[in-house]
Parts: C-alpha cells; structure tokens; sequence
C-alpha cells in the first residue's frame, strides 16, 4: 500500500474535487445538520430528490446518488453508529460503514473519493477510537484491492485532524 494514495487534510468536504464524496447520513437519507446538511445545501434539491427514491439506508450501509451542483459527481451516503459507549458493536458498524462506501466507490469505478470522519459529530463517537477504525479499514481494503487512486480524509477540525495523522503515520511510517 503507498501511503501517498490517503491524504488527510482540514477543510470542507463539499469543495473536495474527487470522483465521490462521503455523505455522513442519517437512516432517511433526506438531509440533516452537520456533513448531511452541508451536503444537501451544496448539491442542490435535486439530491433530496433522488434520496427519496432510495428507502433510506440502514446503519453500516452505503447508498450512492449523483452528486449534482457538488464538484463531485458521487454522493456514496452511509450512516455511522450512534455512540452508546462501545458495548453495542459501535465499532464493527463504523468499519463496515467505510468498507461499504469503498466496495460500492470501487463497484462504480471511482478513483478518487474523500470521507468525513464518520459519527464524530452529533453521533458522539470518540475521534481517536473512529481515526484508527478508519484509517484500519482503508489501507485493510487497499490492500485487498489497490483500485483508487487517492483517498482524502476530510476533517473538521484540528482534534480530528490530529488524531487521523497520528494514526496514519503509525500504522504506514
């Protein structure tokens, strides 16, 4: 695996200029605070639109949808796990939400795509615990299929900045 394909930067996810972005979801799929509401904003209603048609998206799935007035042309949405303090396969659900978003981005042939760090936010899941999830998942997936091209790691701010560098330069120094 080449650590120069993950990329972790602070920023906005919905300026990122990749093939798919990541949409940190909700079970509706029909728009929300945080990334989901950045995203819908920034896409247009036309996203609404065609998430309507979708049934929502159960927790550790993934669901893509163009991505309309966006610089990307996939929204691949996933909903995280809501933290309830680690007993209730928090984890596993957090894992297998970046594995589904990879395996569908990699269905659709996508090269490039950037994540949130998923369930941080209003979900409440501690960011150094969801860094090493993430970064796990990824280069685990790389490894199996080195299909992409450039995985960004989008964060909000500088603890989850911190905290997905951190774990990066350990697991690939």
């Amino acid at each position: 695996m080449d650590k120069q394909i993950i990329k972790i930067i602070k920023g906005g996810i919905t300026e990122q200029k990749v093939d798919a972005i990541v949409n940190a979801a909700n079970n509706s799929l029909l728009g929300g605070g945080g990334v989901d509401g950045a995203i819908h904003k920034a896409a247009g209603p036309k996203l609404l639109e065609e998430c309507r048609t979708l049934n929502g998206c159960a927790t550790g799935e993934a669901k893509i949808t163009q991505g309309y007035n966006l610089p990307a042309k996939w929204v691949i949405h996933t909903v995280g796990p809501v933290w309830h303090g680690g007993n209730n396969d928090e984890d596993g659900m957090l894992a297998k939400c970046y594995r589904n978003c990879l395996t569908v981005a990699a269905e659709k042939g996508i090269k490039t795509i950037a994540f949130p760090s998923i369930s941080t936010g209003a979900y409440h899941f501690p960011i150094p615990r969801a860094a090493e999830i993430a970064i796990n998942e990824v280069i685990d997936f790389l490894n199996d299929r080195p299909v992409f091209d450039r995985i960004v790691f989008v964060c909000f701010n500088d603890e989850t900045f911190s905290s997905f560098n951190r774990v990066l330069n350990a697991r690939v120094p």
